[in-house]
């Protein structure tokens, strides 16, 4: 598809979201390849940029909006934030952007950075027997041996994201009897050490169960610490009763301050109960509002068209968030559904290779692209929108077209990407993938 100079299509853009990075991924102090490197900063940090493409607003046909206008601009960033947007400057002496198109960086808001074979030795996953539990049973074998260099392949992961456009995740972290702490305390130092180009929120999750394990003591450990979230997982099938699990998760989480997180993979009658409950108990305790999600939430894409406008309402109305990993095959969320009714909505990679899954590839752009092809967002509008899913909701453009990002004052965390994907640059796919495992996308 063919584009002029300053309108973009955002068809083949999301289509073919695996070469989204072929440009670059530029985070505040992290500039470390070309065409981004130290020369670039002055003593203070700043730093100039031209040619950068900036989105400016929708163009139309017969009511209807068919492209995304474009122009060339001139950024000044310092400090960790955008300084001042104008005109471009072509002749200036600043570092070239060469027309690449700059959005927002990166959200992975379900990942577990804690426990990944990325980085290591190839392991594929072992055939599984005895449902979750028996998935329990392997992981209470597996873990000690993961840990003992669980900070380094966490590292490796989260370079992984950046170099897919993420400078931000919410990572589960174990927190059972087996890892004890030692989890959470292995993947801080990582993020200690990534923390000039990457942030985190996290969220203290009892794999193994609340009680079945007995992991009590250490989530309230846990919960003392620098952690922002209580999770969860199938509080029915793993513990045995919904009521006296979320009861547990919701006190924690108030008597600290924290939100909630909970995985729910149950998809009959007791995820259900259970994501019923868990409205209950946000509406007795305002303070969780916002602060409440369910990731995965699977049981909303077996429910009928009318109940899962009901559940999408009460959640809307709750403030409760769902965190999907759109799942393809037979089993489709309804996204669509939750946003009409003022449901946040987020992503994440969940596992990339690990015990659980080997075939996640880091990029949530690709979540985005897997979830306009479901829902046949076709359009330009809807392929835009679709955006929002990568970026944690912030989008270049509002529903009218008005430009909204970056602004004066923003947080200078933003990508710098191919604005369309021509069939040329399509046959080029190989040597962008080489570009990505060789380091030289700048993170």
């Amino acid at each position: 598809m063919k584009t002029s100079d300053n309108t973009i299509s955002r068809k083949d853009f999301i289509r073919n979201s695996a070469l989204a990075v072929a440009g670059l991924t530029l985070i505040p102090n992290i500039m470390t390849a070309s065409p981004f490197d130290e020369k670039s900063l002055s003593a203070k940090g700043k730093m100039n940029l031209k040619n950068v493409r900036l989105e400016t607003g929708f163009e139309y046909q017969d009511g209807e909006v068919t492209s995304t206008k474009t122009d060339l601009f001139y950024v000044e960033v310092g400090n960790g934030k955008i300084i001042k947007i104008s005109p471009n400057q072509p002749n200036a002496k600043a570092v070239d952007a060469k027309g690449l198109l700059m959005l927002p960086a990166f959200k992975d808001m379900h990942i577990h950075l804690d426990k990944t074979f990325y980085g290591d030795q190839w392991q594929a996953v072992r055939k599984r027997t005895g449902g979750i539990k028996g998935m329990i049973e392997l992981e209470q074998k597996m873990l000690p041996e993961m840990l003992k260099n669980s900070t380094f392949k966490a590292e490796k992961l989260i370079e992984l994201l950046q170099s897919k456009g993420t400078s931000y995740a919410r990572s589960h972290v174990n927190i059972e009897p087996t890892s004890k702490l030692q989890s959470l305390k292995n993947l801080q130092k990582a993020l200690e050490n990534k923390k000039k180009g990457f942030g985190a929120e996290l969220v203290a999750f009892p794999q193994h169960g609340v009680f079945y394990t007995d992991s009590v003591p250490y989530l309230k450990e846990a919960a003392k610490m620098d952690i922002d979230f209580i999770g969860g997982v199938d509080p029915f099938n793993i513990d045995g009763d919904i009521e006296k699990v979320v009861d547990f998760t919701v006190q924690l989480a108030l008597d600290h301050k924290k939100g909630i997180d909970i995985h729910l993979h149950e998809t009959g009658d007791s995820g259900l109960k259970t994501v019923e409950y868990l409205i209950k108990k946000v509406n007795e305790n305002p303070a969780l509002k916002g602060k409440t999600y369910v990731s995965h939430c699977f049981v909303l894409g077996k429910l009928e068209a009318a109940k899962q406008e009901e559940i999408a309402e009460k959640l809307g109305d709750a403030q409760i968030g769902i965190v999907s990993t759109i799942p393809f095959g037979r089993l489709i969320m309804p996204i669509p559904t939750l946003y009409k009714h003022n449901v946040t909505v987020l992503t994440g990679n969940d596992s990339i290779v690990d015990h659980w899954n080997t075939f996640g590839t880091g990029s949530v752009l690709q979540k985005a692209n897997l979830m306009a092809q479901l829902y046949g967002y076709s359009t330009e509008y809807l392929l835009s929108r679709s955006l929002k899913l990568a970026t944690g909701n912030i989008l270049p453009l509002d529903d009218k077209g008005t430009q909204q990002w970056p602004k004066s004052g923003d947080k200078a965390n933003f990508v710098l990407i191919k604005a369309s994907c021509s069939a040329e640059a399509v046959s080029r796919i190989s040597d962008v993938e080489s570009l990505v495992h060789e380091g030289n996308v700048v993170f």
